[in-house]
């Protein structure tokens, strides 16, 4: 069995925060004095993984969870303070805008001291100049200084930099989220390319369906812990459901007069199961318990959904429908609708629910982005949605 690309053992990272009195003169006298009282925190802590070679690897988790010092660990950038790190091959990292680069120099002068630093010969990186180039896009403003780019501009010539010199692993952070759409589509290609290749990546990313899509496996770091990984889906749900905050949803909302107030809100699959996991092709019935705390004329009810990317998918209530709900008396009650079959395929969604007055004038209760659930394929299809196709001759 082959050794892995990246191995860690009991891996963890402190760092120190000094706190200091103002810098008045009194101040300084007391900080000389008192020297007051290191304070530290773990960025990760007893971190232990292996990453075969050929893998690609999310990591997700909330802000400020220690999945960029995770990654600054795996690339030599930062060194542990417990444990080991291992890395076989040769790495090329793309960790932060303007890493590697000289804001004096011009991006042709930092294409060679960045292919320096990563111990590339210089007359390999010549014949590999034209191909950084039109991979960056950069033509016009490659002999300008870098501290003129644009963050977008950094991004293209750190990318094209960092994938050209045709690492063995390649590690990116977040930065890809600052290009702009033609130029992320262009690097998710070129990081397909190197999955073909048999080469080993490991990013960090809030783009939740990217992870889902891209990915192997994933890492859920969480508070400076490694508190989940395995398949992408999976660990995504998780911490979705379980380490993003009231709601369930990283971006849940919540608001209204609550004169009609949702009480308990199930998700049910075909078996008529309270679920997180449903499959395509079925049925999930969203069951609404509510309260009205006093009789409500016509009230209208709503849904909507959004990939784990926030990009909305469909909405829709009962007025739009054209399905008049009752008036309701003061009291509990519950409501009911189901997307029977289920034309979502593999993926993390949110549901949002909600219920508003007829002339839309009151908002009694709206959850936004509340219920997550993930949708597992029932064949092998690809595509985010089932389009019901007739064939024939």
């Amino acid at each position: 069995m082959s050794s892995p690309a990246i191995q860690a053992e009991n891996l963890g990272k402190r760092y120190t925060l000094r706190g200091l009195a103002p810098p008045t003169l009194f101040g300084g006298l007391k900080n000389l004095v008192q020297r007051k009282q290191k304070e530290t925190f773990w960025a990760i802590r007893n971190a232990t993984f292996s990453i075969p070679k050929g893998c690609t690897v999310g990591v997700v988790g909330p802000n400020g969870a220690g999945k960029s010092s995770t990654l600054g660990l795996a690339a030599g950038t930062i060194s542990p303070t417990e444990g080991t790190i291992r890395a076989e091959g040769r790495i090329s990292s793309l960790l932060e805008l303007g890493a590697g680069f000289h804001p004096d120099l011009t991006g042709r002068e930092n294409i060679f001291l960045n292919a320096a630093l990563l111990d590339i010969p210089r007359e390999d990186i010549r014949k590999r100049f034209d191909a950084i180039l039109d991979f960056s896009g950069l033509h016009d403003f490659i002999d300008q200084p870098v501290k003129n780019y644009s963050s977008g501009m950094y991004v293209r010539l750190g990318f094209a930099v960092a994938t050209e010199v045709d690492p063995d692993i390649l590690l990116v952070d977040e930065v890809l989220a600052v290009g702009d759409i033609a130029f992320q589509l262009k690097c998710l290609d070129r990081i397909r390319q190197f999955q073909k290749r048999g080469k080993t990546l490991m990013f960090v990313s809030h783009a939740l369906q990217t992870v889902e899509e891209f990915c192997d496996e994933a890492f859920l770091i969480h508070k400076g812990k490694l508190v989940n990984r395995g398949d992408p889906g999976d660990v995504i749900l998780d911490m979705i459901r379980n380490h993003s905050g009231e709601g369930g949803g990283i971006y849940a909302q919540e608001f209204g007069t609550r004169e009609l107030e949702f009480t308990d809100v199930k998700l049910l699959d075909e078996n008529h199961q309270d679920n997180a996991t449903f499959r395509n092709g079925k049925s999930l019935t969203v069951e609404i318990h509510y309260t009205a705390h006093k009789p409500i004329e016509k009230p209208v009810f709503g849904y909507s959904l959004k990939t784990a990317n926030g990009m909305y998918l469909y909405g829709t209530n009962t007025q739009l429908a054209n399905t008049d709900v009752e008036d309701i008396p003061a009291g509990e009650g519950v409501f009911r609708f189901s997307m029977d079959p289920l034309l979502l395929r593999e993926g993390n969604y949110f549901l949002s629910i909600s219920s508003h007055s007829w002339d839309h004038a009151t908002q009694f209760h709206r959850r936004e982005d509340w219920y997550p659930f993930a949708v597992r394929n029932t064949d092998d299809a690809p595509g985010m949605v089932t389009l019901p196709t007739s064939f024939g001759v």
